[in-house]
């Protein structure tokens, strides 16, 4: 019988990966996820995505999401003790178990595995110590479709924002720049793949700069079943038909 386990989730492609290997070792089931949002943007925190497009995610997946509430520019102590509260409420659940979708820093392990630890949880890495390389053409292969919804300026030119995570986007990176951006330098939003069985259909909307960061706003697209938001290299008609004005916040 398969582990009860629960998964933070981002929404993003290393969650993505992380979650679909756990689908396929049939070792565990996943009956939670866990985002982080900041209240006063109402959008998950550091990717800066709507909140609503990952429920849609998760509700696509069939999966609860749990929201952990933190406010903006929040302090290690206020975010460690409200993920510390949802640790806690998951343990008492019956759960022992929370996946991440870390790959390679360590620190981060060590730090993830300390904050568990203190709820009397244990730390899964599915895609653990895995060739970032390999990892991200393997995203693009098994049909995954992502948006770079975050960018780091100081790694990554800003053009990168709003563009489609595609066989393109990776060649494109210049050196020294993790194909999965592993090191902070983007992050994505995953609308289709194989752990949705209903895509989430986004648009690009505004791109702005925030607290160093560059952002692309995403927007639903209502009553629609297959969209893709364009990247610099996406034929013309389809870029033309998914640009869209977007709206601060």
């Amino acid at each position: 019988m398969s582990e009860r386990i629960a998964m933070c989730f981002s929404g993003g492609k290393d969650s993505a990966l992380a979650l679909h290997a756990l689908q396929r070792s049939g070792a565990y089931r996943v009956e939670t996820l866990i985002t982080t949002v900041t209240d006063a943007y109402d959008r998950v925190s550091m990717h800066g995505v709507r909140r609503a497009l990952v429920r849609d995610q998760a509700a696509s997946i069939g999966v609860p999401l749990v929201e952990v509430v933190v406010p903006p520019q929040s302090s290690n102590e206020i975010y460690e003790r409200a993920m510390a509260a949802a640790f806690d409420r998951l343990h008492d659940d019956g759960i022992r178990r929370v996946a991440f979708g870390d790959i390679f820093l360590e620190d981060l392990r060590e730090y993830r595995e300390r904050q568990l630890a203190a709820s009397g949880l244990e730390c899964l890495f599915p895609i653990w110590q895995q060739p970032t390389a390999a990892l991200a053409h393997s995203f693009i292969r098994d049909g995954f479709e992502a948006v770079a919804v975050c960018i780091n300026p100081a790694a990554l030119d800003a053009s990168f924002a709003g563009r489609a995570f595609d066989a393109a986007f990776v060649a494109d990176l210049p050196e020294g720049v993790d194909p999965c951006g592993e090191n902070g330098e983007f992050h994505t939003f995953v609308w289709a793949g194989p752990i949705l069985p209903r895509p989430v259909p986004v648009t690009r909307g505004e791109v702005v700069e925030r607290d160093g960061f560059v952002f692309c706003d995403l927007l639903a697209v209502e009553g629609v079943t297959s969209t893709a938001p364009g990247g610099s290299n996406s034929a013309a008609g389809r870029d033309d038909r998914l640009r869209t004005e977007g709206t601060r916040g």
